[in-house]
């Protein structure tokens, strides 16, 4: 709890509209209760004694000043300058780099860096800095297209992350050739006058097709490759010595009418539904989860393996698993007719779907059928051909209940981000040719309600064992992030309290469903909560409003349940749980919490690429988008169909003078008085794609603003001078 503690007092001082407060004020602005008031004292005192925190005059909390020496992560941007992020945060947040004072560092470089005083501006010291030394490189290889420049072969590396183009010698040496995608390896770093200087060190194949593209993710994001020996043998061994006749002790539900529900591409069904009536009329969910921990003992190398990969990654045409095929798609599978073992968790429910009881036990079940979202949702709808009569009558049932699970859940205050997905379809070879919402019919509710519950059940009955355990947590967000999101959404003509609680939320979200602000409303939202995140730390699941939670219901593919699993064979088993202890449990949790990050970081930066390439041949097309982001350079729009967003520059939106408005949240035309606001509904244009620098530019199909019209004068509003306003208090005096 200390460390949440820590991250919050930090991130609420790093905060632009932060005033420095006292530390009962501090806590009452975190939400810190009487009870916890102690060790929130007693972290805060940590961070004090370390200099991470000052107590200033009248006892008022800020950070530390800029010192005339910081150390922190460099970020470079395309234009040559830069900004360190310091590893200690301080006052003055990032530290601006001029492009003369870069040093040669790179993304991701831990640097050191000479801090100079630029003097005052609106009463705040401004400050800029100077590289003075490369303390750790973040990486010495990169990935990129092959070229041949007037002077020789260059790579031009792919991503955000390093934008300096890499001469290479002796390409023929791996049998490059131009336009491949490559691996190359840093020999030197970029200088004022020359090129970084690297060496081809793996060719992964031609630039743009889909094999390469794939191999160039995984470079990137350091996912994982092939299992080992000791692991291929392990699962082989497993798989052999499976026997589903003999089960031991497990209980035998092999002729329960249970399904399993997922998308049309997966293969690794972990989960699987039943639901009956009991002798008081009341239903009794069956949530039965596959039971890996059964054949991945703790510490085995499968179970090593497991632990480093944290979990499987799932891109655009290609999974990344987090346990052999044999055991995922395997003996771990819960296929239609097989024979599995497996964890279940029974739910009893009263009419209006609260828990009257709870179960767990170890059994062997068969699923009946298996269906995809898209067929269950037809079997609900009346279109049933090809499934089982037990299985439609079993669907209805569950939706039924899930319905009243879901509105005792939002009635208790869980929050639901409407963010639709888009689902990219691609031809044989791996090209995408087009792409569509994804699907988000009630089926997918349904499993999520269920699997919610499931989860919840497990972290409670956990809970009051008094051991340590792997939780799913999601810290309520900080009152001034609150204040911002209030802020902001009153740019979209919405209102919020100050200090919004769930309901308020809720209601907010509820108005905005299917208007054009929708998005942007719901992605602020977002942006305003702290990630969900892994730790064995009670503290919740703010979004789920749930006290207890953990991620139980999906083994074989996130190592977090697979600890779980354990932890809950302990308590069938009636004996002490495992050996990891709290300290360990902290470390795994920050280490799958940054998998999990990288996995989804990987796809959505697939996915980005392979929309980009298919858009690269569409040219001078119309988008109907929404706009999502200002910027002083210009306006970020998101595309409605394919959900990909672009940037329309300043200079695109008209003649005009445009500027962005903090304090309005819009950008405004100086002359013409025209406005952009978020929210708002625009035709673009494509008029560039830029696929190694992840950019779609466009432009407004027409302009906001034509030549010689004329609207009213639009004036920003002014800074208040504060000279000014005292001649004014003192003639009010």
């Amino acid at each position: 709890m200390a460390e949440i503690f820590k991250r919050k007092i930090v991130k609420l001082l790093k905060h632009t509209d932060y005033a420095p407060l006292k530390l009962s004020q501090l806590a009452k602005v975190l939400g810190v209760s009487s009870e916890d008031y102690a060790q929130f004292k007693s972290a805060f005192e940590e961070l004090r004694q370390a200099g991470h925190v000052v107590v200033g005059g009248r006892n008022l909390i800020s950070l530390p000043s800029m010192s005339g020496r910081i150390i922190g992560t460099f970020r470079a941007n395309p234009k040559g300058f830069g900004f360190i992020t310091p590893l200690e945060p301080h006052l003055h947040g990032d530290l601006f780099i001029p492009p003369s004072a870069t040093g040669e560092a790179m993304t991701g470089d831990i640097v050191a860096a000479k801090v100079v005083k630029k003097g005052k501006r609106g009463g705040q010291m401004r400050y800029s800095g100077k590289v003075v030394e490369i303390l750790e490189r973040a990486q010495n290889r990169f990935v990129g297209a092959l070229l041949k420049g007037p002077e020789g072969w260059i790579v031009q590396p792919d991503g955000t992350s390093f934008f300096e183009l890499i001469s290479v010698d002796d390409v023929g040496a791996k049998g490059a050739r131009q336009k491949d995608k490559v691996v190359v390896e840093i020999l030197s770093y970029p200088t004022e006058k020359y090129l970084a200087r690297g060496v081809i060190i793996e060719v992964l194949g031609k630039a743009g097709r889909y094999e390469s593209e794939i191999k160039s993710i995984i470079h990137q994001f350091h996912l994982p490759s092939e299992f080992d020996g000791d692991c291929i043998e392990q699962a082989r061994e497993a798989a052999a010595e499976f026997n589903a006749e003999q089960h031991g002790s497990r209980e035998d539900i092999t002729e329960k009418v249970i399904i399993t529900i997922d998308p049309p591409d997966a293969k690794d069904f972990d989960d699987a539904i039943s639901l009956e009536k009991d002798s008081e009329g009341n239903w009794v969910l069956g949530v039965h989860i596959a039971d890996v921990s059964n054949f991945v003992p703790a510490d085995s190398p499968l179970d090593t393996e497991a632990k480093d990969r944290g979990n499987s990654v799932y891109l655009p045409g290609k999974t990344i698993a987090m346990l052999p095929e044999i055991l995922s798609n395997g003996i771990c599978s819960l296929q239609p007719g097989q024979k599995r073992f497996v964890k279940s968790v029974y739910l009893t429910y009263d009419d209006n779907g609260n828990v009257l009881s709870r179960r767990f036990a170890n059994s062997v079940m068969r699923s009946v059928q298996r269906l995809t979202y898209k067929e269950a949702d037809k079997a609900l709808k009346g279109r049933v051909k090809g499934i089982k009569r037990e299985v439609v009558e079993l669907l209805k049932n569950m939706e039924a209940l899930s319905r009243v699970i879901e509105r005792r859940r939002t009635k208790n205050g869980m929050l639901h981000l409407d963010l639709p997905e888009t689902e990219l379809i691609m031809d044989k070879s791996g090209r995408v040719v087009d792409a569509c919402p994804a699907d988000d019919s009630y089926p997918h509710t349904i499993i999520e309600m269920f699997m919610v519950e499931a989860n919840e059940a497990v972290a409670s009955v956990l809970d009051r064992q008094n051991v340590g355990f792997m939780r799913r947590i999601h810290p309520e967000p900080d009152a001034l992030s609150m204040k911002n999101l209030a802020k902001l959404v009153r740019a979209f003509g919405f209102s919020l309290p100050r200090t919004p609680d769930r309901a308020a939320i809720q209601d907010l979200l509820a108005a905005v469903k299917g208007a054009d602000c929708s998005f942007g409303v719901n992605l602020a939202v977002l942006r305003s909560f702290e990630k969900a995140q892994y730790a064995p730390l009670h503290i919740g699941h703010f979004a789920l409003a749930s006290s207890n939670y953990c991620h139980f219901t999906s083994p074989i593919r996130r190592y977090a349940d697979l600890l779980v699993h354990r932890v809950l064979e302990c308590y069938l088993q009636k004996r002490s749980g495992p050996k990891e202890q709290e300290q360990d449990l902290a470390e795994i949790g920050k280490h799958i919490t940054f998998t999990e990050q990288r996995a989804e970081d990987a796809e959505k930066e697939l996915t980005t690429v392979l929309m980009l390439q298919m858009l690269s041949g569409h040219i001078g097309d119309e988008l109907d988008c929404v706009v999502t982001g200002l910027a002083s350079f210009g306006v970020f729009v998101q595309s409605r169909k394919f959900g990909i967003e672009g940037l329309i520059q300043m200079g695109d939106l008209g003649p005009d003078e445009w500027k962005y408005s903090p304090k309005t949240q819009c950008i405004v035309g100086l002359r013409s008085g025209r406005s952009v606001h978020l929210g708002q509904a625009i035709k673009v244009r494509i008029i560039s794609v830029n696929v190694p620098a992840r950019q779609l530019n466009v432009s407004p199909v027409e302009p906001l603003i034509t030549i010689g019209e004329k609207v009213k004068t639009h004036k920003l509003p002014k800074k208040r001078q504060k000279g000014r306003t005292r001649k004014r208090s003192k003639r009010r005096r």
